[in-house]
């Protein structure tokens, strides 16, 4: 795997800052994009599911006031409210390649560095 490291990341969430901080010492070059000022559109959000490889409704933060209402939502619907409410989203989420972590614990990035 040689393909660029990207992070998708809010600089509050403390999972986020953890995972940032490992990428940085490891030394691997990386871009970090906080999705509140670079909004996901919902065709990048199903690039990044399918890259999870995880069901959409294990993305969804089910817990946050937002995701209320989205219990028989399709699909296409949560991604929809994702797109438009960015704290329905787990997070950081990070790419290297073809493949991608939800780094819930932030250690899952090694998965992604090869360590």
């Amino acid at each position: 795997m040689s393909d660029k490291i990207v992070i998708y990341q809010k600089p509050t969430c403390s999972k986020c800052r953890a995972t940032l901080s490992l990428l940085n010492e490891s030394g691997r070059e990386f871009d970090a994009v906080n999705y509140y000022e670079t909004p996901l559109t919902a065709e990048k959000l199903r690039e990044l599911i399918q890259k999870l490889n995880l069901p959409v409704r294990a993305v969804l933060r089910s817990d946050e006031p937002a995701a209320r209402g989205l219990e028989s939502a399709s699909d296409d619907e949560i991604i929809r409210a994702m797109a438009a409410n960015p704290d329905l989203i787990q997070r950081p989420i990070v790419v290297r390649g073809n493949e991608a972590k939800l780094c819930r614990p932030p250690e899952n990035v090694f998965g992604l560095l090869g360590n």
